[in-house]
């Protein structure tokens, strides 16, 4: 049930912060790098994963293998790396508190949501203690 309630925080936040609402796009260019940015981080994500590994919720599936090597070997969550920083790009384009306030509840749903994931692989495998140990859960080298 945690997991689904995660998951729907998550996506109806970004639903509300890509709405323009009658907003004027602020910095187009900068916004959009952002959001391209991200893409490519989330399809990186997705192209290491094995097909049928992947899940949007952070339970863990059955037979599922931890992803070690790709972008998986500099960060531990990639695909919220993401959507963070997509979502970043969506907050350059219509800036303003409404949205930085969304963003701000989408940082600490997805905390929430990546170490309750993180609790449930440290119970399911052995080896992902040491990739704790060799990894960063969102930004290369620094957290």
């Amino acid at each position: 049930m945690k997991s689904k309630i995660l998951v729907f925080l998550q996506f109806f936040t970004i639903l509300l912060m890509i709405f323009p609402f009658g907003k004027e796009v602020s910095y187009p260019f900068l916004g959009t790098a952002f959001i391209v940015f991200g893409m490519g981080i989330g399809l990186l994500a997705i192209k290491t994963h094995q097909q049928g590994n992947f899940n949007i919720r952070p339970d863990i599936k059955e037979n599922c293998e931890l992803v070690t090597h790709g972008i998986y070997a500099y960060i531990r969550h990639p695909m919220y790396l993401s959507v963070l920083v997509m979502m970043f790009g969506f907050l350059i384009l219509y800036s303003d508190l409404y949205r930085f306030i969304l963003y701000i509840f989408l940082v600490i749903v997805l905390h929430v949501k990546l170490h309750y994931e993180e609790s449930l692989w440290v119970c399911h495998s052995k080896e992902y203690e040491a990739y704790k140990q060799r990894t960063k859960k969102l930004i290369p080298f620094i957290y």
